[in-house]
């Protein structure tokens, strides 16, 4: 298989689907003249034209708008927001209008649409511009939310959700669009909701998703592998719905689990798997379930103190030798 990008996965994924159905089209800010602000949109205003590669003002609540509009008439946009910080402005749209129209029209109207871009910090941002929402919006019912962690699942991912008749939140990251990875020529789909096993082990389990898994779970199991501990990795994919399953039949081997997610602590993805874990998989523990999470305080602009607040491999291996009670 080829090695392509984080970026040209997602074009990929796109100009696929929009050449196989012409109700979709992708709609934001520089997605057409300039190619996208992450280049992830490269060529496809030349391919498909003005009409079905739009660009936009600044203006998410407007923009967004306009697609839940053109969804519940038929068609399947795409909404680029530069970055889901940004979502913010328009997140009256996705929760009370995209997410709410299906039951608020007992059925009657469908809304067909992706509102992606990235996620989390991709450096010195700031705090407005380094949150992670994945959280908030898999707090909705009606959303389908998406977090992919590779190309491969990046491109099978998208077209799922393009082709999906309910709206899907698909989010990337900044600093993963340079990622490179094997992605087959031929078609593929990866069905939303369908945790995948990317690593087997049999003393802990690792449960992560997006940005974290290349970053720093997948670092943090080469550093345990060294002491020989040998850690099992959970790739959730999708966090809205989540593959409760997959992840307690994985604890049911190890006995243990770790969750690392970049969030803030309270009421995240992790808050949740936990609880479910020590539900159904009490009797299969052998230590507390432990979490790695963002500190409880907005992003600093210090790399030194970002450092610090961010989830990390340090943190990450000593989480797992925590429940190994070594």
């Amino acid at each position: 298989m080829p090695e392509i990008a984080f970026r040209d996965a997602i074009k990929e994924a796109m100009s696929e689907e929009m050449r196989r159905d012409e109700k979709v089209f992708l709609m934001g800010e520089e997605v057409a003249e300039y190619n996208g602000a992450y280049k992830a949109s490269q060529g496809m205003l030349d391919e498909f034209g003005a009409k079905r590669v739009i660009d936009t003002p600044i203006a998410e609540l407007g923009f967004a708008g306009i697609g839940v509009g053109a969804a519940a008439n038929g068609l399947r946009p795409i909404i680029e927001f530069m970055t889901f910080n940004f979502s913010l402005v328009a997140i009256d749209q996705i929760i009370n209008s995209a997410a709410k129209m299906l039951s608020m029209s007992a059925g009657q109207y469908n809304v067909p649409i992706v509102f992606r871009g990235p996620t989390g910090n991709a450096g010195q941002l700031g705090a407005q511009h380094s949150q992670n929402f994945e959280n908030w919006y898999a707090n909705t019912p009606g959303l389908k939310v998406v977090v992919p962690a590779n190309p491969y699942d990046a491109k099978g991912l998208l077209k799922s959700s393009i082709r999906d008749n309910d709206p899907v939140i698909f989010m990337e990251s900044e600093v993963m669009y340079g990622d490179k990875g094997e992605v087959p020529e031929e078609e593929y789909l990866i069905p939303i909701g369908k945790a995948e096993i990317k690593k087997e082990g049999s003393d802990v389990t690792i449960v992560s998703f997006g940005k974290m898994i290349p970053r720093v779970v997948l670092p943090a199991i080469e550093e345990l592998e060294k002491n020989g501990i040998s850690a099992e990795l959970v790739d959730l994919r999708t966090v809205r719905p989540i593959d409760y399953a997959t992840v307690v039949e994985s604890i049911k081997k190890t006995n243990r689990c770790v969750i690392v997610e970049e969030a803030w602590p309270l009421a995240s993805i992790s808050s949740e798997l936990a609880y479910h874990i020590q539900r159904y998989a009490f009797d299969y523990l052998d230590a507390p379930v432990m979490r790695i999470t963002n500190r409880d305080v907005p992003l600093p602009y210090a790399p030194t103190l970002i450092e610090e607040i961010l989830p990390n491999v340090k943190r990450t291996v000593d989480a797992v030798n925590a429940v190994l009670y070594k």
